[in-house]
């Protein structure tokens, strides 16, 4: 097999294969020197810099190949792979192929790892052994190693999902669409296509865990299996006279919860489903929903001072989420900006009225400053210290200083994590760690 890509999911993959006795090959563009060892270590060849022309002797070779997660659609190995009609497969796929015990998967834009963890949660309390596997630290051909789980909740990204041949998990939850990664998907269209096969092998024993608010998701509801919804004001899982509803059965009322914006309410429903589909019970849910404080950087509040909360959601990297972020706090003055992802920024226009201000950052700052550009007044800050001290500056009594940036962090930062703890340290210091 040839491993396109040797990172944390191709080396845990290379493993697994060496392990059973396949002949593996890797082949990375700028491999560093963890990937060297690893290979070294497996006795795995590991090609670099491999010119256009050699894939297609490369493919042949191996007849199969893995591609590493974010491999974007537009690399020679996938030209390579269909001139020939070697199959590319995913590591869901081969997980699959190893290991029978049942996978739970999440989907969607935004809120991914939230429903994945949170599930995970209410499974547990349930008393329903589980591992988190996926898009996360942990790739499933890993986490199929260890003996205890009973089951699998997996964050399911388009970049595994488009390349799975065969992948079918038991429960399947798509949580919303949105234009996102369009820096490795082809278009618009090969992005929903690979959200979509989440349910494209759907059979009469897969539950569908479907938003019902979403039209796109709702769209792809499948033929086959059981169908469940969730949604705001309507479907099997719900909000009602201010509590959370599956079917006849009340979860909690929201005013018992940490977290309660609409977002964050339809992300509780989501993994609710997904957790009663893959067998949790009603106790179980109920007392991961009461304990769930939500996670770093989406949405966190990190102090207030003089009647401004200052929020981290550094993790909102497409405009879909920048929206969701500004209509749960009411007026705010938003920095966005970053490095785009090949996405149109303009949705973010949508809740321009919700602005007092634009604090523009980052490579995109020249985007973000058309998109507001005659809708609200737009700043722009050449560092994350310019930028708050911008933002603070204009915030009024009753507003909300807000990153939710709409693109990537790697023009400035190595990651999400590192943009929001640098703006969590910033604001503390601003106001002199009043809270």
């Amino acid at each position: 097999m040839l491993l396109v890509g040797f990172a944390v999911t191709n080396q845990a993959v290379g493993a697994q294969l060496t392990e059973r006795g396949h002949r593996v090959v890797a082949a990375d563009d700028a491999p560093d020197e963890q990937a060297r060892s690893c290979a070294a270590a497996l006795g795995i060849d590991l090609l670099e810099s491999s010119a256009s022309q050699d894939w297609l002797a490369l493919v042949a070779d191996a007849q199969v190949i893995v591609p590493t997660p974010g491999l974007a659609e537009s690399h020679p190995s996938f030209s390579a792979a269909a001139a020939i009609g070697a199959p590319v497969i995913s590591e869901f796929d081969l997980a699959q192929r190893w290991d029978s015990r049942p996978t739970l998967a999440v989907t969607g834009t935004n809120g991914k790892t939230t429903v994945t963890l949170l599930a995970a949660a209410m499974l547990e309390a349930s008393g329903v052994a589980v591992s988190v596997a996926g898009n996360t630290e942990t790739p499933l051909v890993e986490a199929i190693r260890n003996d205890r789980p009973s089951a699998f909740v997996v964050e399911a990204s388009s970049f595994r999902l488009g390349h799975s041949r065969c992948y079918r998990p038991q429960v399947g939850a798509w949580l919303n669409f949105a234009p996102d990664h369009l820096d490795v998907h082809e278009s618009l269209q090969s992005y929903r296509r690979a959200k979509a096969s989440l349910w494209s092998r759907a059979d009469e024993h897969a539950t569908a865990v479907v938003n019902c608010d979403d039209p796109v998701v709702a769209a792809h509801a499948p033929d086959q299996g059981q169908v469940v919804t969730f949604g705001l004001d309507e479907g099997d899982f719900r909000v009602s006279g201010g509590a959370l509803w599956a079917w006849s059965q009340k979860l909690a009322d929201i005013a018992e919860l940490h977290r309660s914006q609409p977002h964050e309410l339809s992300n509780c429903l989501a993994a609710a489903a997904l957790a009663m589909a893959g067998g949790a019970h009603r106790e179980g849910v109920r007392a991961a929903l009461l304990a769930w404080t939500g996670l770093p950087h989406r949405m966190t509040l990190v102090v207030e001072h003089d009647g401004v909360c200052f929020y981290d959601d550094s993790k909102a990297t497409t405009p879909h989420a920048v929206c969701a972020a500004v209509r749960s706090v009411g007026r705010a003055v938003l920095i966005a900006g970053g490095r785009n992802k090949g996405l149109d920024l303009t949705p973010m226009a949508e809740v321009a009225d919700a602005l007092r201000s634009v604090v523009a950052i980052g490579e995109a700052a020249p985007d973000v400053k058309r998109v507001f550009s005659g809708r609200c007044p737009v700043e722009v800050a050449e560092s994350m210290e310019e930028a708050l001290s911008t933002a603070s500056a204009i915030a009024r009594a009753g507003d909300a200083v807000l990153l939710s940036p709409g693109c990537t962090s790697f023009d400035w930062y190595g990651s999400y994590a590192e943009r929001g703890d640098h703006f969590s340290q910033l604001a503390r210091k601003l106001v002199g760690g009043s809270s």
